[in-house]
C-alpha cells in the first residue's frame, strides 16, 4: 500500500497543529496532548473541561470545515473493524503507561526538549518502524 505524498497540506497541518499549541501554551499555560483533553472533558466537575471540550470540538470541526471549502479526506484500512478497535485499545494502554500521547509527547515535550518526552517518542517512532516492518514484510501484509 502506498501513501500519497501531500507535502503543502501536511505543511499546512503541521503549522496549524503547531500554531494550536503554542496558543494553548502561551494563553492556558496548558500542553496541547489530545489524551489529556479527553480524559479532563471525561472527568467530573473538572474546572478545566469547558476549554478542554473547546479545544476537541476544535479539533473535530476543523475538518468538517475545511470540507466545506473542498478539501477531500480519504480513509481505508485494510483490516477488520474488530482490529481497529483491538489497535485503539492497545494504543489507549500504551497512553496510560507512557503519560501520555503523540501529540502531548511528540509535539509539545519535544518542543520544550523534555527528556521524558524525547523517550517517549522515540520509543513510539522506533515501535512504529518495528510494527510496520514485521507487518509489511514478515506477513507480507
Amino acid at each position: 500500500m502506498v501513501t500519497e505524498f501531500t507535502p503543502y497540506a501536511s505543511l499546512i497541518g503541521g503549522v496549524l497543529i503547531g500554531l494550536g499549541a503554542v496558543i494553548l501554551m502561551a494563553l492556558n499555560g496548558r500542553i496541547a496532548g489530545m489524551t489529556a483533553m479527553l480524559g479532563g472533558v471525561l472527568e467530573p466537575r473538572s474546572p478545566d473541561a469547558p476549554w478542554r471540550l473547546a479545544f476537541l470540538v476544535g479539533a473535530i470541526l476543523a475538518p468538517a470545515i475545511a470540507m466545506i471549502f473542498g478539501a477531500e479526506f480519504s480513509f481505508s484500512s485494510p483490516t477488520t473493524g474488530a482490529l481497529l478497535v483491538l489497535g485503539g485499545v492497545i494504543v489507549g494502554v500504551g497512553v496510560t503507561y507512557g503519560s501520555g500521547c503523540t501529540s502531548g509527547h511528540g509535539v509539545c515535550g519535544m518542543a520544550r526538549l523534555s527528556p521524558r518526552s524525547i523517550v517517549a517518542t522515540l520509543t513510539f517512532m522506533v515501535t512504529t518502524f518495528a510494527t510496520v516492518t514485521l507487518i509489511r514484510h514478515g506477513f507480507g501484509g
